[in-house]
């Protein structure tokens, strides 16, 4: 039994190890440098190549229909740098995950409000500029997403101000020196975190991989048309996410039964699905899910705050006389 429990502790032991060192390599801060300035200079080199492209098809240097119809106007160039842009947000989702499930959320919700961004400078470059305005659906989709724009930023800007006195008043990773329970939680959470980078490197290179393939096989004919260019990767990252997040949940209930932890946790969840159904849409509804999404994250987080606040209260019946 000794030898039998030994062993154990050495296989345990083995796994922690190579989960830090898969940490490491994924999630450290150095880590986390070299995919910023990789993801910058590739955005800075796809929006000259994406410049380079529009303006050899208006000197006809490459087919008139290469790029489509869509992608011809100088200022739809802004979408390829953004696209990259969104490609290290998802990376800083997944580096957040193990530091903080708040932030981690919030991240998801930059990834939204810059999706939206994104899709505004596509819009610019399609829109007609008439008194027909509320008359033409693209004109109508722009002002939308226009508005929505605004609004999830300002919702950043609250789940910003409240994460951090969240973090000020109550510190995980301080807690968790003393808590056995909380060092288990954050260990699984750093597991996931390193196993769910490379898996997300995998998913996008399988996802823009077949269509960069398709686009090869052109062979100088239009580029194919993409009815809606998230449904390329962000539907099938944001499943990962809800997966990712139910399995948050079912382990966070081995380390507490607060009940304000595990409806903030669901809430979580509902927000994640609601994301994941706008991809499934275009138009007002596809804009009004992701706004519905955020706003009700951020209220599942002002309730679980007061929660917290009440907890934070001293118990004035347990030093009254009775």
């Amino acid at each position: 039994m000794v030898r039998y429990a030994g062993n154990v502790r050495s296989v345990l032991n083995q796994n922690s190890k190579s989960m830090h060192a898969l940490s490491s390599w994924f999630l450290s801060e150095r880590a986390q440098r070299t995919v910023e300035r990789t993801v910058l200079y590739s955005a800075i080199l796809g929006f000259l190549v994406h410049l380079g492209c529009i303006f050899a098809t208006h000197l006809g240097l490459l087919p008139p229909n290469w790029l489509g119809t869509e992608w011809t106007n100088p200022i739809s160039a802004v979408y390829t740098p953004f696209s990259f842009i969104l490609v290290y947000e998802v990376y800083l989702v997944v580096y957040y995950l193990p530091r903080s499930i708040t932030t981690y959320v919030v991240k998801q919700y930059e990834i939204v409000t810059l999706i939206l961004i994104r899709r505004l400078f596509k819009d610019l470059s399609e829109i007609s500029v008439s008194d027909q305005w509320f008359v033409l659906q693209q004109d109508v989709d722009f002002t939308y997403d226009l508005v929505a724009s605004l609004v999830l930023f300002f919702m950043l800007f609250l789940f910003h101000r409240r994460n951090k006195r969240l973090l000020a008043v109550r510190d995980e990773s301080t807690l968790a020196l003393s808590d056995k329970r909380l060092q288990s939680f954050l260990f699984f959470k750093r597991g996931l975190a390193a196993l769910l980078a490379p898996t997300l490197l995998v998913l996008v290179v399988y996802s823009f991989g077949g269509w960069f393939w398709d686009v090869l096989q052109t062979h100088g004919q239009e580029i194919p048309h993409i009815p809606n260019v998230n449904s390329i990767f962000f539907d099938r990252f944001f499943t990962l996410l809800i997966a990712v997040d139910v399995l948050l949940l079912l382990i966070s209930l081995l380390h507490t039964d607060e009940f304000h932890k595990i409806i903030r946790n669901s809430g979580f969840i509902i927000s994640a699905i609601l994301i994941r159904l706008s991809f499934g849409v275009t138009g007002w509804p596809s804009t009004l899910l992701l706004v519905a999404a955020v706003v009700f994250g951020w209220l599942m987080l002002v309730i679980y705050d007061l929660y917290e606040s009440i907890d934070a209260e001293p118990d004035s019946t347990a030093s009254s006389p009775h």
